[in-house]
């Protein structure tokens, strides 16, 4: 068992990884899996907090943070992410695996446990764009919610291509504020998520901005394969999310015996929006599904 963080980097396809494990206990280690993509491991460092029960993993994916940063938009491929996930759990040689995959890293841990099964212990799929026609359906119902004055800027500037220039950036984040993270005051792993982005993949994979995918994963569906997932489930989001409770439930209505936590006072960053509530759900969760093993 650890008693103090271990750094480590493994080597994955194109490149090296950065990876930390924490915590201690008996039970089954629990991986974090980050969003974007491209948005590095930091936000999520608050979860550190579930380490008094097992072993917590950090990493940061191919391109972000810590981790090589290869200027090969080849490699920015849901396969290439999830032989990457493979090889971290690789390192931890303990199976099977909690994952706790937030926005994008849901659908990484989704694909993962679709191929690997026998690997997962359970799935906790937070903020899940599992269905990119609902997702694109709701951003577009959410942008229109926005002032009139905010959606002209969008619309203006995409359609210029102009989406690298500062009006773009504030008009985003009037749209991150209402439906990212509504707290007044950023929290500081956030902002230091923010700082250590990997632009060229978010860019790649998902498009200039949360209300606008349009990159490779434009066409990712995996809401009909929800039936097939073995392991125990638990949905998550926040009542304001950018990925909202009404698709977010209907994944939940598509996987048998998942389980479904809206976090009222959230959007979509609900560990740090209500830490101690979620910490608490989590745990439930963890224990329930460690005791149906």
């Amino acid at each position: 068992m650890l008693s103090a963080p271990a750094e480590a980097f493994v080597a994955v396809p194109g490149g090296r990884v950065w990876m930390r494990r924490s915590g201690a206990g008996a039970g089954a280690p629990l991986v974090l899996l980050h969003g974007g993509p491209g948005s590095p491991h930091d936000y999520l460092e608050p979860l550190a907090v579930l380490g008094d029960e097992r072993e917590v993993v950090f990493y940061d994916q191919l391109g972000c943070g810590r981790s090589y940063t290869p200027d090969d938009p080849s490699l920015w491929s849901v396969a290439r992410f999830v032989e990457e996930l493979g090889a971290v759990i690789g390192t931890l040689r303990r199976a099977p695996v909690h994952l706790l995959g937030h926005s994008w890293g849901a659908m990484l841990a989704a694909d993962y446990a679709l191929e690997h099964p026998h690997d997962v212990a359970s799935l906790i799929l937070d903020s899940p764009c599992l269905s990119m026609r609902r997702v694109r359906d709701d951003m577009e119902r959410l942008k229109a919610e926005l002032p009139e004055a905010v959606r002209r800027v969008i619309e203006r500037c995409e359609h210029d291509g102009t989406t690298d220039s500062g009006a773009y950036g504030a008009a985003a984040m009037a749209f991150y504020r209402r439906h990212v993270c509504r707290l007044a005051d950023w929290p500081e792993p956030l902002v230091r998520s923010q700082s250590a982005w990997g632009w060229p993949v978010y860019h790649t994979m998902w498009g200039p901005a949360e209300f606008t995918p349009t990159g490779t994963l434009a066409g990712y569906e995996r809401e009909d394969r929800l039936v097939d997932l073995r392991a125990p489930v638990l949905y998550l989001c926040g009542r304001h999310d950018e990925i909202t409770p009404e698709s977010t439930r209907a994944y939940h209505e598509r996987t048998p015996g998942s389980e479904f936590v809206v976090f009222e006072a959230s959007a979509h960053v609900q560990h740090l929006e209500e830490p101690e509530r979620y910490a608490s759900v989590v745990r439930g969760f963890l224990a329930r599904a460690e005791a149906a093993r």
